[in-house]
């Protein structure tokens, strides 16, 4: 079975916002606590859309 994951690498960047090129990259670009700040890096960086996500820390309960 195919694993389907958001971010590569992801056990790296809990608690944090992190964005992507897009839904088929799943390269981090930028990381950080502040999700404006990691939009910012990306589109400095190149990505005219960026993806961001929030990668939850490795354990923790959410209830949406």
């Amino acid at each position: 079975m195919r694993q389907n994951v958001l971010v590569n690498n992801s056990e790296k960047y809990g608690g944090q916002y992190v964005a992507t090129r897009s839904f088929d990259d799943r390269d981090v670009i930028s990381c950080g606590a502040d999700p404006a700040d990691v939009i910012d890096e990306a589109v400095r960086k190149g990505a005219a859309h960026p993806v961001i996500v929030y990668v939850p820390v490795h354990g923790m309960v959410s209830v949406y």
